[in-house]
């Protein structure tokens, strides 16, 4: 059964949609990566919901949830997941299951409010500060954007960043998935979006001593910006940290290789939490 609902929050009224399948089953909470909305889930969540009550943010700027007008932080988009939660009557822990800016929303999340969270997995998330030449692109694309709204250079220029050429190549789906929410998004929000949490973007390393659940770094081999090395490096700050990498990914591990993807994360839960 999958229910919709709209949350106001501090960074805006977002949209979640429930796959709920009994309320004693443990949830889990499925936040996505920037450009594209819950749809990139669409792979993964039925495999996913065969364990966990499914709780899918769409975050500001994206789909159907609204903008706040104003710049917003990681920090702010995990007290609006608390709202969420609070607003849906869950209180425990939650199982984090974060995709790029996601899985940034969840470190803080764990990090902040441990008690609240059960397990964390961050697919396709660089720990580290945006670097200066990515700053300087991503000011550029924004900037055409501005200008020209979601031209074809521009639409093409983003699959291209999120996806690998695997999937450009023999997935056209997945590639029409990823151009149609960057061009339905609401122009606004997203330019918030991505200067919020993009360009904003800080060194998350300082959090990750402080995070006690159990956490699962996974990156894309096709992924630029957050290498097989640097997951390793990253998780040795974890208390309990593991890593994984997806051949044939980039940043979109959930919609790029859902089996696969999916797979190691019902494993993980296995190992390290309760299963429904």
């Amino acid at each position: 059964m999958s229910r919709q609902r709209m949350v106001e929050t501090s960074v805006g009224v977002l949209g979640v949609r429930l796959v709920d399948d009994g309320p004693t089953r443990p949830a889990a909470l499925l936040w996505h990566s920037l450009f594209v909305d819950e749809q990139s889930w669409s792979r993964a969540e039925g495999a996913l919901a065969d364990d966990r009550r499914l709780v899918l943010v769409t975050g500001p700027g994206h789909g159907a949830s609204t903008d706040p007008g104003r710049c917003y932080t990681m920090q702010e988009c995990a007290a609006a997941a608390i709202t969420v939660l609070e607003a849906l009557g869950l209180d425990g822990p939650v199982d984090w299951v974060g995709n790029a800016w996601g899985g940034h929303v969840g470190v803080v999340f764990a990090a902040t409010w441990p008690r609240r969270c059960r397990t964390l997995v961050t697919v396709g998330t660089p720990i580290h500060a945006y670097a200066s030449v990515a700053r300087a692109q991503t000011r550029l694309l924004l900037l055409a954007y501005r200008l020209l709204g979601p031209s074809r250079f521009i639409r093409d220029g983003v699959t291209d960043a999120l996806l690998s050429a695997r999937t450009r190549s023999d997935d056209p789906s997945a590639v029409d998935l990823v151009r149609d929410c960057f061009t339905n998004a609401d122009r606004a929000g997203l330019r918030n979006a991505v200067v919020s949490i993009s360009l904003r973007r800080q060194d998350l390393a300082p959090l990750l001593p402080r995070i006690e659940a159990p956490t699962l770094f996974v990156t894309g081999a096709d992924h630029p910006d957050w290498t097989p090395q640097q997951v390793e490096t990253a998780s040795r700050l974890l208390r309990h940290g593991s890593t994984a990498v997806l051949d044939g990914a980039a940043y979109l591990a959930p919609l790029e290789t859902p089996r696969e993807f999916t797979q190691l994360v019902r494993r993980f839960w296995a190992t390290h939490g309760t299963v429904g």
